[in-house]
């Protein structure tokens, strides 16, 4: 019974809800975080976009149950492929997340076409776009830019030109980043897509975004925000420290993981979310 808990657990992949927390954005850069509806708002916005998620993350697992068995790590971490969850089993919670997702439409028609959007995207790639180089890149930053639509979908408020296009370069970078490590740590063997690259062209593309990613975020401080300029050298320390545990740690295959296990990186992200807080906070 505690192996199949854990086992439900694993599949739905809660760790990795972290990555919705780019639903909230639009709540904090809005300055619309004191007041309590669109707090509320938000809040149900990340955990119907964190259902959504788990969904994509069971069918990729059922997609890639054959591939995870042959994979030394995949095979005991995977809980169909180890042999904890059923097919038929995790058939039948993909069903019942998809009629959570479904208790979207009550909430907003927006925000339930963003997460379509996005499950239609994951479905594209899990059969498709992973395999066609560049456009596995863009796709995962894609899913960063839909995040964001929906949340501000969720509490209806405009959408920042200049943090959408900032949300895809970085994402684009930590996607770059993830294909990198990849590459270095199992060669061609994880992905068919990774003999399409090789380490210095995709370096060349963590770089490019991640210079597009530092400029758009200055110019969206410059021109919005401009007492959010001190949080730019937080943004170049994240940056610095990210390449440094990519190149001395030999991580970044994870982005999640770096966050949970960095303590740096965890200071600088506690630090750029006061400097925010501060400087956004409703006057008067």
């Amino acid at each position: 019974m505690t192996s199949q808990i854990h086992g439900f657990i694993a599949l739905l992949r809660p760790k990795h809800w972290i990555k919705n927390v780019v639903v909230l954005l639009p709540l904090f850069f809005s300055s619309s975080f004191l007041d309590r509806s669109a707090v509320l708002d938000a809040l149900l916005g990340f955990i119907f976009f964190s259902l959504s998620a788990s969904s994509v993350y069971v069918v990729n697992d059922l997609v890639d149950v054959e591939r995870d068995r042959q994979h030394p790590i995949k095979r005991q971490k995977r809980p169909i492929a180890a042999g904890i969850i059923s097919p038929p089993t995790a058939i039948a919670i993909l069903v019942v997340l998809y009629i959570f997702v479904g208790l979207s439409y009550f909430f907003s028609m927006k925000f339930m076409i963003a997460i379509l959007g996005y499950m239609a995207l994951n479905l594209a790639y899990s059969f498709y776009l992973k395999h066609q180089p560049i456009l596995d890149i863009f796709t995962v930053a894609a899913g960063f830019m839909l995040r964001i639509y929906a949340g501000a979908q969720a509490i209806d408020v405009p959408l920042s030109s200049w943090m959408l296009i900032t949300a895809l370069s970085l994402s684009l970078y930590l996607a770059s980043v993830k294909r990198l490590q990849e590459i270095r740590l199992q060669g061609t063997k994880g992905r068919d897509v990774l003999s399409n690259y090789s380490p210095r062209l995709v370096e060349r593309y963590a770089e490019f975004s991640a210079i597009s990613a530092l400029v758009f975020y200055s110019l969206y401080c410059l021109t919005e925000h401009e007492g959010l300029i001190l949080t730019i050298p937080l943004a170049l320390f994240g940056m610095f420290r990210y390449w440094f545990l990519v190149d001395q740690e030999s991580q970044g295959e994870s982005p999640v993981d770096v966050v949970y296990t960095d303590i740096p990186m965890q200071i600088t992200l506690i630090a750029w979310i006061v400097f925010i807080l501060v400087e956004l906070w409703p006057k008067g």
